[in-house]
């Protein structure tokens, strides 16, 4: 059996997942990096994205903004600054959501405001489309 890792998912609001699991894809600032058990210790900004977990052939998507991923000998712990499972963007919450990421994206005023509401609107267009 191949060793599992340890993963945990916490938001300001609460603690979405902690738990051994095969592997865990993480939109990192710097580009989507994959994570199995035994990884080099590193830390990674997280930009808008979806969060992939992966664990006996399931796979669960969780949308998250904002926050850093930390690997460790331990494992992975990401806190982001809104983590939402995309089993719950359904219906007028998700719209909700996408209505004001484009608000937000008009709203920018700066470059860096910019880049973070179009990657936040990219993400959410991907859950959309999937």
């Amino acid at each position: 059996m191949a060793d599992k890792l340890h993963f945990s998912l916490v938001s300001p609001e609460r603690e979405l997942m902690s738990r051994e699991v095969d592997q865990v894809i993480v939109p990192g600032t710097d580009g989507r990096f994959g994570v199995l058990a035994n990884h080099a210790p590193f830390m990674s900004t997280l930009t808008a994205g979806l969060l992939s977990v992966m664990d006996g052939g399931k796979e669960e998507k969780v949308f998250v903004r904002g926050g850093f991923a930390d690997v460790t000998p331990a494992g992975l712990t990401v806190l982001a600054e809104e983590a939402t499972p995309v089993s719950e963007l359904v219906g007028d919450a998700f719209g909700a959501r996408y209505a004001k990421a484009e608000d937000t994206l008009k709203a920018a005023e700066t470059d860096e405001e910019r880049l973070e509401a179009q990657n936040a609107l990219t993400a959410l267009q991907a859950v959309r489309d999937a």
